[in-house]
């Protein structure tokens, strides 16, 4: 049983859906403390600009220290999904794929979402039925688990609980992981191997990092060959 936790991220990139497509259980980490600059509420969409892209942000209200991501609403008083709409229509004009991306994003703004975990989370779930890469997988979110604790603890206990026999994780977590509290439990940790696969992509070099409404709009659903990374052992990755 191959478990991922996850921040809930607006549209993420590419690499996001590779833990997806590897797992068995996803769990959306909803109720851990925002960060600023985390990719929880943006997201970078290729353009011809000068530096190559642009932000998606989703613009938040009564953001203070120490709110949790399931507890933090977003402004709704701003025209924040229109804007995103035109930037998406302009920036991929000339994408073969651009109505199928264009409408993708439209039913994720008619849900009337209140929560940046509940955007976020949304966005996900709708790009993985579009990519069908769900099948056979448990989709879970972490607040109504009812598991207490921090930091490497909670996310062992999570893990366990959904008899996890292996936790996949992004790179981040090199910086806090006890790894040994894991394999002492009988749980292999392994680290993401991003293939970073190029695909045909506008305006200049590629760049792996952009959202997946990128993957979508110039390939559609084609777009699912691409999303297809492994894993490495932690100890060779952290070597």
């Amino acid at each position: 049983m191959k478990i991922v936790i996850s921040q809930p991220m607006y549209f993420p990139w590419v690499g996001m859906f590779e833990q997806v497509n590897l797992c068995d259980a996803y769990v959306n980490y909803d109720d851990v403390q925002f960060s600023k600059g985390s990719f929880t509420n943006r997201v970078q969409i290729k353009t011809n600009s000068s530096r190559g892209f642009n932000w998606l942000t989703v613009p938040l209200k009564n953001l203070k220290l120490g709110v949790l991501i399931n507890e933090l609403e977003i402004d709704n008083q701003r025209d924040w999904q229109n804007q995103h709409l035109e930037l998406l229509k302009q920036s991929y004009k000339n994408a073969p794929y651009l109505k199928e991306m264009l409408d993708l994003v439209t039913n994720l703004f008619d849900c009337h979402l209140h929560t940046i975990a509940e955007v976020s989370i949304k966005s996900i779930e709708l790009s993985i039925d579009y990519f069908d890469i769900a099948k056979d997988k448990s989709f879970y979110t972490a607040s109504k688990l009812g598991i207490e604790g921090s930091n490497s603890e909670r996310v062992y206990q999570i893990v366990k609980y959904l008899n996890g026999t292996h936790y996949i994780t992004g790179h981040g977590a090199k910086n806090y992981l006890d790894h040994s509290l894991f394999e002492n439990n009988g749980i292999r940790v392994e680290y993401m191997n991003y293939l970073k696969l190029p695909y045909p992509q506008q305006f200049a070099t590629f760049n792996p990092h952009v959202s997946i409404l990128d993957l979508i709009a110039n390939i559609g659903k084609q777009g699912k060959e691409y999303i297809k990374s492994s894993t490495i052992y932690w100890e060779e990755f952290l070597a």
